[in-house]
């Protein structure tokens, strides 16, 4: 049986909540977790932690609802949680195009409910608030000309954190909480790994440019989108209630070296092997211009400031518990490798991969890139993850690319024996090499020049072995069109067969 909780994670199942429940029983705390949706969220949320290497023993998970006074919780739950003595407060909904009353409900009325339960706590250190880094104090008493207002111009999630910080902190004055707001930035993916899970904000940026979908920015040359990783501010707020004393501390935790938003934008694109948008458009035009046009969801647009923000207190105490942010470049870099792995949400990588130079082009490059037992090489007109299923049955580690031109791969001005021959020069095993299609004579090539290098090679449908297509099939101004303009189900039929899975 867990030990009783001294630490409440108040919506455990999101973003910052599962990093921070992981980032507190790494520490040594027993930790208690609030979930909705029933066993099966549980279930979710404890394999997620096993997954990141995380001792869930000292782990209580509960049932609660924040929208409902008391968090619902069972009479033996909140027994169970007499003893917590820092509650930290990072269920909200974060979505934009919401409607004021739903927003509402998790975002003022679940904030204002966690703060009324933690006051109740008779051991209470300290209830840690997660606001946003635009929820500027001057607001914390309410807006000059009323929260409708601010609803109208912001849209209802801003303006909602808003209400719900000034909220919030009112109620921790008159009540005596013990409060501390943390104001995160924009959080970013894991700064080793790239994991994040969510795809909204600057992810939805970073989208557009991979997709061809961004051919200007909005804002100006000056534009600041801070960001922080999950990583970072999960420790950061997990030493909050060691290094803060007294009624109230707030901080603002980002990165200050996040470069402005075009240069960050331009990096990422360089990253990724794509064009960067060269045209700014200032974001009064662009409010003014219909959304199916801009592409740009509205509520967006007033996080595109050219604002600074004052990080002294959060630098203070990140210096008292040794804490400082990682390299911001490579951050970014793994977090944009992750989205375009994930394919921003709509598939699980079977391999964790990221873009390298192979060739004089970026490469997308999954799994052992130093050590691998295998090589797999896909042929046309597919990419890496064709070899999901293979990938999974070998009894080694694998290393697997998009070829130039394909999947996620930039083309390559380089012959493609070059390019391999790059590709697998920090490879320090002797691989097997796997080759289907398009990419069995680059492979057999490098095998007969460098067999001190190969174990073995597989050769899967050599084109040179097949019969010679026709000359329609041969003609780069047909075959070109046809393939660009296709749909996936037709080319699929074309190439796989009717039969072919989705």
């Amino acid at each position: 049986m867990a030990p009783r909780p001294d630490a409440l994670v108040v919506g455990g199942t999101g973003l910052i909540g599962r990093w921070l429940t992981a980032e507190l029983l790494a520490r040594g705390r027993a930790v208690a977790a609030t979930v909705r949706g029933g066993p099966a969220r549980a279930d979710g949320l404890r394999g997620w932690l096993r997954d990141h290497g995380a001792d869930d023993r000292a782990l209580t998970i509960v049932a609660a609802d924040v929208t409902r006074p008391g968090l619902a919780l069972s009479p033996a739950d909140d027994d169970r949680l007499r003893a917590v003595r820092d509650v930290f407060g990072t269920a909200a909904v974060y979505r934009f195009g919401m409607g004021r009353d739903e927003a509402r409900r998790a975002n003022v009325d679940g904030a204002l409910n966690v703060a009324r339960w933690a006051g109740g706590r008779p051991r209470l250190r300290r209830l840690v608030h997660v606001s946003g880094y635009r929820v500027g104090a001057a607001d914390a008493a309410g807006p000059a000309h009323g929260w409708d207002g601010l609803y109208r111009r912001h849209g209802a999630y801003e303006a909602s954190k808003r209400e719900g910080d000034a909220a919030v902190r009112d109620l921790a004055e008159r009540e005596g909480v013990p409060l501390t707001v943390v104001n995160p930035s924009g959080v970013i993916g894991h700064s080793v790994t790239g994991e994040a899970g969510q795809y909204i904000g600057l992810a939805d940026l970073v989208e557009r440019l991979w997709t061809g979908r961004l051919p200007a920015l909005a804002g100006t040359r000056r534009t600041f989108v801070p960001v922080v990783t999950v990583d970072h501010l999960a420790r950061f707020m997990a030493a909050v209630p060691e290094h803060d004393d007294g009624p109230f501390r707030a901080h603002w935790v980002l990165d200050g070296a996040t470069p402005e938003l075009p240069e960050l934008i331009g990096g990422l694109a360089r990253h990724l092997g794509v064009r960067a948008p060269r045209a700014v458009v200032p974001a009064g035009l662009v409010r003014r211009l219909p959304r199916a046009l801009t592409g740009v969801e509205p509520e967006t647009l007033p996080f595109l400031s050219e604002d600074r923000y004052d990080t002294a207190s959060a630098d203070a105490l990140a210096r008292a518990a040794g804490l400082a942010h990682p390299p911001v470049t490579d951050a970014l870099h793994a977090w944009a490798d992750r989205l375009v792995a994930e394919r921003f949400g709509r598939a699980r990588p079977p391999l964790p991969g990221g873009f390298r130079a192979a060739g004089r082009a970026r490469t997308y490059v999954a799994g052992d890139r130093r050590s691998p037992a295998h090589v797999l090489l896909h042929g046309l007109p597919l990419d890496g993850e064709s070899w999901q299923g293979v990938a999974a049955e070998l009894d080694g580690p694998a290393l697997v690319a998009d070829l130039p031109g394909l999947g996620r791969s930039a083309p390559s001005p380089d012959a493609p024996d070059g390019w391999l021959a790059d590709l697998l020069a920090p490879v320090a095993t002797r691989p097997v090499i796997v080759a289907h299609s398009a990419a069995a004579g680059p492979a057999l090539r490098y095998a007969h020049a460098r067999p001190e290098r190969v174990a073995a090679l597989v050769l899967v449908s050599p084109y040179f072995l097949q019969r010679r297509p026709g000359p329609h099939l041969r003609a780069r101004a047909i075959v070109g069109p046809v393939l660009r303009t296709a749909t996936p189900a037709r080319l699929g039929g074309a190439v796989l067969g009717r039969a072919a899975p989705d």
